[in-house]
């Protein structure tokens, strides 16, 4: 794949933190990820595992906006989000997907987890779902989430799949 295609995909991925439609990524788009969960769940924020989303959401923010804000001005443009991305992906896609870990953990978590950590496919749907993604499409990534076929998906599945939606074509 050539690098202007690889630009284009990583580009489509912009729509997916900006929560709010007002054009960049901002600490408000990651509260608003992490609101939306606690309601789908049932989990307020005060609670453990809401508290727990919260902060990984600000986690989340944080290194996204150290990869990409060139800027400082807290707020993520396409283009800086495009810039900060690519770079990274390039260098090391799994390292990319660490920032997003304590998120996800905690999102997994606020779905249900078992206690060894996982949550069902249908699960990881509703949360796909509560984050925007349509419902055909939140139900199918849900199952492949579930590399291994055991009817759970963990939290190593779910970082591996961040990271190749960043690399792998649609």
């Amino acid at each position: 794949m050539d690098s202007a295609e690889y630009e284009r995909r990583i580009a489509a991925r912009f729509a997916t933190f900006d929560q709010d439609g007002n054009g960049y990524i901002s600490r408000e788009d990651f509260s608003t990820a992490a609101a939306a969960l606690c309601a789908e769940f049932d989990a307020t924020a005060r609670s453990e595992k809401g508290q727990a989303l919260y902060i990984g959401a600000e986690a989340f923010w944080q290194g996204m906006a150290g990869i990409a804000d060139r800027d400082g001005d807290q707020r993520i443009t396409r283009d800086e989000f495009v810039g900060g991305a690519v770079k990274r992906l390039r260098d090391n896609p799994e390292r990319f997907a660490e920032i997003a870990r304590p998120f996800l953990h905690a999102a997994i978590g606020v779905a249900g987890a078992g206690t060894d950590g996982t949550v069902a496919p249908a699960e990881a749907g509703r949360a796909l779902k509560a984050l925007g993604v349509p419902e055909d499409v939140a139900t199918a990534v849900a199952d492949a989430l579930d590399a291994d076929g055991d009817g759970r998906v963990s939290e190593q599945e779910v970082v591996t799949a961040f990271a190749q939606y960043f690399t792998v074509p649609e």
